[in-house]
């Protein structure tokens, strides 16, 4: 951590150091880790900042998309279907599809920022565009700083840039005289109160997984006996508790990985409304709005939410046509080789296409009282959190077999009556909804310029 926080300037404090790096590395893949080193540090970084250079702005990114997911891809299947098919274990492969966030991101903002016009970008896009090459030792140091080399989380490049030089965290929220948010700012605050919040948090979510996993496990859904002789609305609420007592895992990591940035002073996000510190830059979970969501956009919206935005930054802001179904793609390609990966994000594109048309064509009518809402709420909760679980156990059981016939058990009633909600009730195209945006955007503009025009000449 010293070699970050270290006070003798940006290009010392960019250094990447090995020592750590290899330890860690170490610890996590064993005799996989010679290879996990020269993945990182010669193979992925050093060909995918060849191609930046070489292939010219215009078209690099697209380049260091193939490059990356398909050595990601070739590895995954390697390990799948070579080494350990079924067993779950830490390898090279996780910290691979961290750095394939990382160069994919970083390809795609110096395209935004040096290749595309301003008006031709979104906000997001203008804010996180890279407009210079970054060197050689910027881009091997943001893609393998120690802090988030094995479980991440990905963050952007000019946040990790900002943080190294000591910058301001994000332009977007400065006031004149150096306020944010009406507040005097001249140093970021300490992280300490909010380390040791998630280390607690860390430390409640594995013991709760230790204590509770072994009870619920995800297998019985797929029992024979269990299917035979249990009560479909049992079987159900098993589900949704094997599924509960999965997430803690997932709650642990990204949590510990949260902290360990937030402790070296990366992640201050500003003050929130009340002038408290904000330490949720690069957070990855949002545990209390996972567990009372009300919706599938918004479940997914505060799961793995860096991933969310570099999916949703690399392909759905970008992709012409069904950009619903080409993420969940590129998702499942990301995750692995995994028959049930692929499985669980095609149900997902399924539910999400059906939650939006309920979304748009019911929630309206529940909108017009506090009780509706309420008893709205309710069901939409209940509705969510089964249709999640039901999504993610291929992603669980990881193969087919299992997987198709927890599905068969079913009736597969989940995936047919998301088809007849897609079906039946209609919803307009993202192409269409920001059209119609447009449109309603440019009127108010042309106001504006007459408005200022008259101005002029009263004047």
């Amino acid at each position: 951590m010293s070699a970050v926080c270290s006070s003798h300037g940006p290009v010392v404090q960019t250094l990447p150091p090995p020592q750590q790096d290899k330890s860690i590395c170490s610890s996590c893949g064993g005799h996989t880790a010679g290879h996990l080193l020269c993945s990182l540090l010669l193979w992925l970084s050093g060909i995918t900042y060849g191609i930046m250079i070489l292939t010219g702005v215009e078209h690099m990114h697209k380049y260091c998309l193939v490059v990356a997911l398909g050595y990601l891809s070739f590895c995954q299947i390697t390990r799948v279907y070579v080494f350990d098919y079924g067993m779950y274990s830490a390898d090279f492969t996780g910290p691979m599809m961290v750095i394939t966030q990382k160069i994919t991101s970083v390809a795609f903002e110096i395209h935004d920022g040096m290749a595309r016009k301003e008006e031709q970008l979104n906000q997001s896009q203008k804010l996180l565009a890279i407009r210079r090459m970054p060197s050689l030792l910027e881009y091997f140091s943001y893609n393998c700083n120690f802090m988030g080399i094995l479980a991440g989380p990905t963050c952007s490049y000019n946040d990790y840039i900002a943080f190294i030089e000591g910058t301001p965290y994000r332009h977007r929220d400065l006031e004149p005289k150096g306020k944010v948010n009406g507040k005097s700012r001249l140093n970021d605050p300490s992280p300490n109160t909010e380390v040791i919040r998630k280390l607690a948090t860390c430390f409640m979510c594995l013991l709760v997984f230790l204590s509770v996993c072994k009870v619920f496990p995800v297998d019985r859904n797929v029992d024979d006996d269990f299917i035979a002789t249990t009560p479909f609305y049992a079987q159900v609420v098993y589900l949704y508790l094997s599924m509960l007592t999965i997430r803690p895992k997932y709650y642990f990591v990204w949590t510990l990985a949260d902290a360990i940035n937030n402790a070296a002073g990366f992640g201050f996000n500003g003050y929130d409304c009340d002038g408290l510190p904000q330490w949720d830059l690069i957070s990855n979970i949002r545990i209390m709005n996972i567990e009372l969501a009300t919706s599938f956009k918004v479940y997914l919206e505060n799961w793995n939410i860096q991933t969310a935005h570099w999916l949703k930054r690399v392909c759905y802001e970008r992709c012409p046509y069904n950009p619903t179904a080409a993420t969940f793609l590129l998702s499942a390609m990301w995750h692995g080789a995994y028959p049930g990966y692929y499985l669980t994000f095609l149900t997902g594109a399924l539910i999400t296409l059906a939650a939006r048309a309920v979304r748009h064509n019911v929630r309206p009518h529940f909108l017009g009282s506090s009780s509706h809402k309420f008893v709205y709420d309710i069901i939409t909760w209940a509705a969510t959190q089964i249709a999640i679980c039901y999504t993610v156990v291929p992603f669980v059981l990881l193969s087919v077999g299992p997987s198709l016939k927890f599905y068969r058990s079913w009736y597969c009633c989940i995936h047919v009556t998301c088809v007849l909600l897609a079906i039946a009730l209609p919803v307009k195209s993202r192409h269409l909804r920001l059209k119609e945006q447009k449109s309603a955007a440019q009127p108010s503009l042309e106001s504006t310029d007459s408005n200022s025009n008259q101005k002029q000449k009263a004047t």
